[in-house]
């Protein structure tokens, strides 16, 4: 059984690290609160991508944290990550599914109504809410949902999710409140000047927000 915790998912970005070593962060990060890590890289070779991986997934091993690939199928093979996150114009699901097999997670990236009930015939394990904002980190996302997005995609959807895209402690709270499983961030834990405390302060917000809104039920 695949166990897995959506409530603060770190999307990485060395381009935004200001210089700091990814795996520091990433520790340190995870230290704090991350309950997910996302290993996203745009700019490097596949031999590149397949180390950072690597390192990576020892990093996060001894603290029982997912490893997610974002996009790349054959780095997730490589270094046996524990998950796959694609998004609409990647390697259609049902072919991800039948490579990585049964007991790896895979995610989906959702941008509108029409992508949420699409992946409700689908037997994802979580979705990617995209983008709730405008965030500067990624530019080719559809336009933001905002929280009313948000608020109709988690209505409708049968799987977990969590929103990406623009996200950073002054407007996480409102992500959960909206019926989003969790958050994910890049910018506000990566460019963080303490990455621990920066996680923890977000990981305290939706960990709060959700027995919040759980006792108001």
């Amino acid at each position: 059984m695949k166990h897995f915790d959506l409530s603060l998912y770190l999307v990485t970005d060395r381009s935004l690290s200001l210089g700091k070593p990814l795996e520091y962060i990433v520790e340190e990060a995870v230290k704090g609160g991350v309950s997910m890590v996302q290993l996203r890289e745009k700019n490097c070779s596949s031999r590149e991508f397949y180390r950072q991986a690597a390192t990576i997934k020892a990093c996060l091993k001894p603290y029982h944290i997912p490893l997610i690939i974002n996009d790349r199928l054959d780095i997730a093979l490589a270094c046996d990550a524990e998950g796959l996150h694609i998004g609409q114009t990647d390697l259609p699901y049902k072919v991800a599914r039948k490579i990585l097999g049964k007991n790896k997670i895979i995610g989906l990236s959702v941008e509108n109504i029409q992508d949420a009930l699409d992946a409700n015939k689908l037997d994802v394990d979580y979705i990617g809410i995209s983008p709730v904002f405008s965030t500067p980190t990624k530019t080719d996302t559809a336009m933001e949902l905002g929280l009313a997005g948000i608020r109709e995609i988690s209505l409708l959807s049968k799987h977990p999710s969590v929103g990406i895209g623009g996200i950073n402690i002054n407007n996480a709270r409102e992500i959960i409140q909206a019926g989003a499983d969790g958050i994910a961030v890049v910018s506000a834990i990566m460019s963080a000047e303490d990455p621990r405390l920066a996680a923890s302060r977000l990981s305290d917000i939706v960990n709060q927000t959700k027995l919040k809104t759980k006792s108001e039920k």
